[in-house]
């Protein structure tokens, strides 16, 4: 603080993902991110979190994104289906060819993307708490 202003905020990561920490459905796509991502380049934060509200509230983000997975992806905030085919490009492998449903009308996918976020506790179920990472993977886990 050389101006006596306050400290800039520590620069947010690329490949960061927001999710819903007390659904089943989000906790084991976060699972699934982690086991699939080779470079260990993603990072992930709880939408109930302290880190994940104030990221929320952040300029950039839609109001969309509090019922949705959030992904921040080279500095842009994307949501709902789009959010989802991106982490998928980006995981590499054979999950990148998923990217290619991204032709498919927006509208369309996230009324897809809609219908299984509206019955995901229905159908998956839901915690009581946020999912407390494993300690070899806690440090992915902004707090």
């Amino acid at each position: 603080m050389t101006n006596g202003d306050i400290p800039a905020p520590p620069a947010l990561p690329d490949h960061l993902v927001l999710f819903d920490g007390v659904c089943n459905l989000c906790n084991g796509a976060v699972q699934f991110i982690i086991r699939h991502d080779r470079r260990n380049r993603f990072r992930f934060a709880p939408l109930q979190s302290e880190t994940g509200q104030r990221m929320l509230n952040g300029p950039g983000v839609s109001g969309d994104a509090f019922s949705s997975i959030v992904y921040r992806r080279k500095g842009k905030w994307l949501t709902r289906s789009t959010a989802v085919l991106h982490v998928a490009r980006d995981l590499g492998g054979a999950w990148q060819w998923a990217y290619g449903l991204i032709i498919v009308p927006r509208f369309l996918r996230d009324a897809v993307y809609d219908l299984v976020a509206r019955n995901r506790f229905r159908w998956f179920g839901r915690r009581d708490a946020c999912m407390v990472p494993e300690p070899e993977v806690q440090g992915r886990f902004l707090s």
